[in-house]
């Protein structure tokens, strides 16, 4: 079924955040650090334009966004819409000018003038975490948001093991880049005494929280509205600082305020993500065996804690799901939060996954080695074993169906694994390096309560709520909380009333992500969106079919159970009514219902979670095949397979295109993207012309393949995908590399793995060669 919010966006007729004109409006603009770290001191306004800059001290009534967590050893951090007293990042916010354009609110930031004297920067874990480091948030004492620590014993698995291998990763920081940036406009209504909030965001339920929260305002006080969202990827499901001032200037000023993020906004001040650091000891027998790890982890989570997810879930995740899809005896891992002189990370697709996988396959690929066996056999000897399931790992992850093996096998019967040597060895004696391999990973989608409560958050996401109503004419209303972004869940969650209602999509209608008008909801992250509000709506669904069929009894004289909904019409037998005459007796006719007739009418709201807490795991192998040039350290993908099981495939299509877009992100990840900084905390990849990502050139043709195990415990045996091919690429991709580049002795232990990257290890190699003769 093709996507119903295509035709709206191909002809230009979507709704953003900079598309909304109201009368009165304004521009925002922002005056942001220079310096990565220093002391704020005087902050002077042009004169005369005193009501249109705004400061820390003009907002004295505007609380910082607080992030708290019960976790042990977790450390506040106040994180100001408008810097007090310091700044911790360079495109930190100072000030808020508003004016008539865009143009005259920059022209206003470029004439404040402020007084920055320059602390020592921290830009790295390893100068955060020296004894005498400068200090962020100097309450503290040290620079760690977090430890965490998983200890199982390893003494068995160090016994036994007959190959011990020590590595370490680095992944680099990213920037997220969806198509429209952060944007928000923010109003007060004085017909509904409210605050209304137009913003780019993935939660508009939790947002409402946060800005409510902030302001001193009652909730009722606060309604937020996301309209059409140019992409989220995570970016978009923490409260913005951004959000926070220009909702207070709009309450302050009486007029509308909108600012929209550019491009270089987001490069330099925009949250960031994936910067991980590990050093990984694997302990392994004779036949690839693996059968213990040991683990330290660390993660440059910037200056602050974003809300309410903490700048501490990267790492806490990072540390629960190093052990991926494989049955791993034991396990010992510490993970360290660090703070540094940076933006703040925010989750994005994946959140810690697509390092975790890089580490772990890398970890495959040389155990395979070690023991002089095929890569795809050493994982399919550690995967979880379909006759294992449902399965909880030592992390306690419980996975719930599947046979990863078979879909390991899958993916490399896609890529003719069996006849890539003889390939190979062809490609080697025309003077090519080309190679094969492999990654395979679960995703935890749809997780809730008990799982987010474990990790002391404040807010916890639970039940997901959607109303299904029979409008006066006949056609079908879905109110959703959740929010669709590009990822098509606007279609999907049509088509699940469309089954139980058996009406042509035509007739659906679907509103979503407005707090003033539909059902309470966490909003779409962590592939939650089909399985929570799509379950939702079907539970509402399923009750208004049983309400329809209560009205049509009535209407054509029968038992309710003999009436069958066919196309929008109620039929017993041979005779019918449509659903417009059910719709039109109910609010325009009553007189023709009975007096016992069910007063519940033709609207029905249902909250929905699946059965257990812990989510519902989608999993799958990637497989790549790549040609390194060696005298330019250029890849090339000259073939990718995905084979994935997501239980349910609601929409082939609109999973296809997720997989397209997780795999392209992905291979940003392996290959191009980098954020970069100089020792005092400058971004110097601050346009994209510096920072670099993937297109059509860059890309490979995607072959798709799939398997359905519906999972047990959500409706209709749906699990999320939405993250899922994002976190394979890096992992397969490298370990392509590493076996093309096995002759000459190369070992690729970071991303992204750029030509510089890869020359250097090829040089590398031949010195080590060179010094061994």
């Amino acid at each position: 079924m093709a996507r119903k919010e295509d035709r709206r966006h191909l002809k230009g007729k979507a709704e953003f955040v900079g598309d909304i004109k109201l009368p009165g409006l304004w521009e925002a603009a922002f005056v942001r650090s220079p310096l990565a770290h220093a002391t704020l001191g005087r902050i002077t306004k042009p004169a005369g334009a005193e009501g249109r800059v705004f400061t820390a001290e003009d907002m004295t009534d505007l609380a910082p966004i607080r992030t708290v967590s019960t976790l042990p050893g977790y450390k506040l951090s106040d994180y100001p819409a408008l810097a007090r007293g310091k700044v911790r990042y360079v495109g930190e916010c100072i000030a808020i000018c508003i004016a008539p354009t865009r143009a005259e609110a920059e022209d206003l930031a470029e004439a404040v003038e402020v007084d920055l004297t320059p602390l020592p920067p921290v830009t790295d874990v390893v100068t955060a975490l020296k004894d005498g480091a400068p200090l962020l948030h100097e309450d503290w004492g040290d620079n760690l948001f977090l430890t965490t620590e998983y200890d199982s014993d390893l003494s068995e698995a160090k016994a036994k093991a007959t190959v011990v291998l020590e590595r370490e990763f680095k992944t680099a920081r990213q920037a997220m880049n969806p198509m429209e940036g952060k944007g928000v406009l923010a109003h007060w209504d004085h017909k509904a005494d409210q605050l209304q909030v137009h913003t780019s965001t993935q939660v508009p339920h939790v947002i409402r929280t946060g800005i409510a929260e902030c302001l001193g305002l009652d909730q009722t006080n606060v309604r937020v509205i996301a309209p059409d969202v140019g992409g989220g990827f995570g970016y978009k499901c923490v409260l913005q600082p951004e959000e926070l001032s220009v909702s207070w200037v709009a309450r302050k000023t009486d007029r509308p305020i909108r600012w929209t993020e550019d491009r270089r906004e987001h490069l330099t001040a925009g949250a960031n993500t994936r910067e991980h650091s590990y050093k990984v000891t694997a302990y392994a027998d004779d036949s690839g065996r693996l059968l213990g790890l040991d683990a330290d982890i660390w993660v440059d989570v910037g200056a602050y804690s974003v809300w309410p997810f903490t700048a501490c879930l990267e790492a806490a995740q990072a540390g629960g799901n190093l052990p991926g899809p494989y049955d791993l005896p034991a396990y010992a891992c510490r993970t360290y939060s660090v703070a540094t002189n940076k933006p703040a990370f925010t989750p994005y697709r994946g959140v810690a996954r697509p390092g975790v996988c890089f580490v772990i396959e890398l970890i495959m690929d040389a155990i395979a080695r070690a023991v002089d066996r095929d890569p795809l056999e050493v994982r399919c000897l550690n995967l979880v074993q379909g006759s294992a399931m449902p399965y909880t790992n030592i992390t306690g992850k419980f996975y719930d169906s599947g046979d990863y093996p078979a879909a390991a096998r899958e993916a490399a019967r896609m890529i003719d694994a069996a006849q890539f040597r003889e390939r190979q060895r062809a490609a080697a004696a025309e003077g090519r390096f080309i190679g094969l391999g492999f990654a395979s990973f679960t995703e935890q989608s749809a997780h809730g309560a008990k799982v987010f409560g474990s990790w002391g958050l404040s807010v916890v996401p639970g039940y997901e709520q959607a109303t299904v109503k029979l409008n006066p004419s006949g056609a079908v209303d879905v109110l959703s909380g959740n929010h669709s972004f590009g990822q098509g869940l606007e279609t999907t969650i049509a088509q699940v009333a469309c089954e139980w209602l058996n009406v042509d999509i035509s007739r659906v209608r679907v509103l979503m992500g407005d707090t003033g008008r539909t059902p309470n909801s966490f909003g779409a992250f962590a592939s939650r969106g089909m399985v929570m509000a799509g379950g939702a709506v079907s539970k509402a669904a399923e009750e208004l079919a049983r309400r329809i069929r209560l009205h049509a009894a009535h209407l054509l004289q029968c038992e309710p159970d003999t009436v069958v909904l066919r196309d929008g019409v109620a039929w017993n037998d041979q005779a019918s009514v449509s659903f417009a005459e059910i719709a039109r007796t109910w609010y325009l006719r009553p007189d023709l219902l009975p007096d016992n007739v069910e007063t519940t009418g033709l609207e029905v709201t249902e909250g929905y979670k699946p059965d257990i807490d812990t989510g519902v795991f989608t999993y799958a192998t990637h497989a790549a095949i790549v040609e390194v040039d060696p005298d330019t350290g250029r890849t090339e993908i000259l073939d990718y397979v995905i084979f994935e099981d997501c239980g349910r495939r609601v929409n082939p299509l609109i999973l296809d295109g997720q997989s397209y877009g997780g795999a392209a992100q992905g291979i940003g990840t392996a290959l191009f993207e980098e954020s970069l900084y100089d020792g005092a905390g400058q971004p110097v990849t601050s346009t994209l012309a510096d920072y670099i990502m993937p297109g059509p050139a860059e890309l490979p043709h995607f072959r798709l393949g799939h398997s359905e195990t519906l999972s047990p415990y959500s409706r209709h045996g749906i699990k999320g995908v939405g993250e899922g091919a994002a976190i394979a690429p890096a992992g397969a991709i490298v370990n392509a590399i590493n076996n093309a580049l096995a002759p000459i002795g190369v070992e690729l232990s970071q991303v992204p793995a750029t030509p510089h990257r890869v020359l250097s290890a090829i040089f590398a190699a031949q010195a080590r060669k060179e010094a061994a003769q």
